[in-house]
């Protein structure tokens, strides 16, 4: 797929197709993530949960590691949808480490597509780690 053919509703869709294989059991709150590469591939990912909480991996930071694990590291934007119950209609903003995460590969104008519209990483994460 290229940049062109790809638009926000479908990232979004293709973030709720992931959704549905999330590993949440102990939550019950499932992400999905459709992240876009500069030349147009798509990774997805899903949150994976462990019952040691602090193993649990989130949707974004699996679409991402899978991208880069391929040897794609120019990233266009990312879709993230995901809630309770298979309710997927409300913003569901990264958290502050998938945030950082983004921000080793991404500029602040790296577009982050939630279900009420468009944000920038700098805008979600204006102050952020760097060496």
């Amino acid at each position: 797929m290229s940049n062109e053919k790809i638009n926000a509703a479908e990232l979004l869709q293709k973030a709720g197709e992931a959704a549905r294989k999330a590993y949440c059991k102990y939550s019950r709150f499932s992400v999905g993530a459709a992240l876009l590469t500069e030349d147009g591939k798509v990774y997805t990912g899903c949150n994976i949960e462990n019952g040691s909480y602090s193993l649990t991996v989130c949707a974004e930071r699996t679409a991402i590691f899978k991208a880069v694990s391929e040897g794609d590291t120019r990233f266009a934007a990312i879709a993230i949808v995901g809630g309770a119950d298979n309710d997927l209609t409300r913003p569901c903003s990264p958290c502050g480490a998938c945030l950082q995460v983004m921000s080793e590969f991404c500029s602040g104008e790296f577009e982050i597509i939630l279900t009420d519209g468009t944000h920038t990483l700098d805008e979600l994460m204006p102050k952020r780690f760097e060496l």
